[in-house]
């Protein structure tokens, strides 16, 4: 089962990358992405063979060879959305089925070291990714983004972080390795997909003022409308920051039964705090009318660094009691 929990998990990278390319076709080519139209009005040009001028208010229009229609374009680049999204299902599938493969020949929760936690995070960071592109076709533009963040991440897991399935540490064999570092692993993974929106919402604000075209600014001018983006980020985060906050809860508890103390400032917890507190930053500041949304959206991509820190800084470079990543 474990050899088949490895070549679901290859199949699942293959399956979110070949999704990665549908939602760039529809991203680059969708209604957004449309070279406007068929024909090229210029300013019509008067006069004889000595000279011409420009008659302000007319138009002419190009020759061209009977390209698309932008309407048709936009729906052949919808219907690599729908693939996209497609692919994207069958990901998810693949990835739980090599999750639970894993649970089963380890008869545990498969959460026990640091490439577990990875896999796992992202097929929460998928599946809520998933449902998003279902409810609202208007944002699988951010398709892209997220499925190349978990692509990357994934890969990183299979080439960098994997071990093979061994017997839990004494610490960690309890049964609130099922509360304390599910609960850590979901709000992960949640808290990565509503980084992408966070991202983008800056991307598309600044688009919005300046109409530049300089990377990456213009990556904002294919996105739904910063609005959109930054209600979706804030809603995103108020699911996650409840979840944060059990994890942190559910392991102090946890801790106070394997080490005798509730809190022993150890990297792990110090970090897993300074996150916590940079999410409540946000979540405060987002409630304050003064504060400019794009502030409040800085506050939530340092959020996601500061996992990133507790993620790979703190397990591969930091010891403490919480060392076991298994590498």
């Amino acid at each position: 089962m474990a050899a088949l929990s490895d070549q679901l998990l290859t199949v699942t990278i293959f399956l979110y990358t070949m999704a990665m390319l549908g939602y760039a076709v529809e991203y680059a080519f969708g209604t957004r992405g449309v070279v406007a139209a068929s024909v090229v009005k210029e300013p019509v040009l008067v006069g004889g063979s000595a000279g011409y001028e420009s008659v302000p208010g007319e138009t002419w229009t190009a020759p061209v060879s009977e390209p698309p229609a932008p309407d048709q374009r936009a729906g052949r680049a919808a219907l690599g959305g729908k693939v996209a999204v497609a692919l994207t299902l069958l990901g998810v599938l693949a990835h739980t089925g090599s999750v639970v493969l894993r649970g089963i020949d380890a008869h545990r929760m498969p959460l026990g070291n640091m490439y577990e936690f990875v896999v796992f995070g992202c097929l929460v960071t998928m599946a809520v990714w998933l449902g998003i592109a279902i409810r609202k076709p208007s944002l699988r533009a951010l398709g892209l983004f997220a499925t190349l963040v978990t692509v990357l991440l994934l890969a990183i897991a299979a080439t960098t972080l994997y071990v093979k399935i061994s017997p839990l540490q004494p610490a960690l064999n309890s049964y609130w390795l099922a509360i304390h570092v599910t609960a850590a692993s979901i709000s992960s993974g949640v808290f990565m997909i509503g980084f992408v929106p966070a991202v983008m919402f800056l991307l598309r604000r600044r688009w919005e003022r300046t109409n530049s075209q300089s990377f990456p600014v213009s990556l904002g001018a294919r996105m739904p409308a910063s609005d959109v983006l930054e209600r979706l980020t804030f809603r995103i985060h108020v699911f996650a920051f409840p979840i944060w906050t059990f994890a942190g809860i559910s392991g102090a508890i946890w801790a106070e039964a394997a080490w005798g103390r509730y809190w022993g400032w150890d990297p792990k917890e110090i970090w897993l705090f300074i996150s916590w507190v940079v999410y409540a930053m946000y979540l405060h500041a987002r409630a304050t009318p003064s504060i400019r949304r794009t502030t409040v959206t800085w506050i939530a991509i340092i959020g996601w660094l500061t996992m990133l820190v507790n993620l790979f800084g703190i397990n591969l470079f930091v010891s403490g009691l919480h060392s076991y990543a298994g590498l």
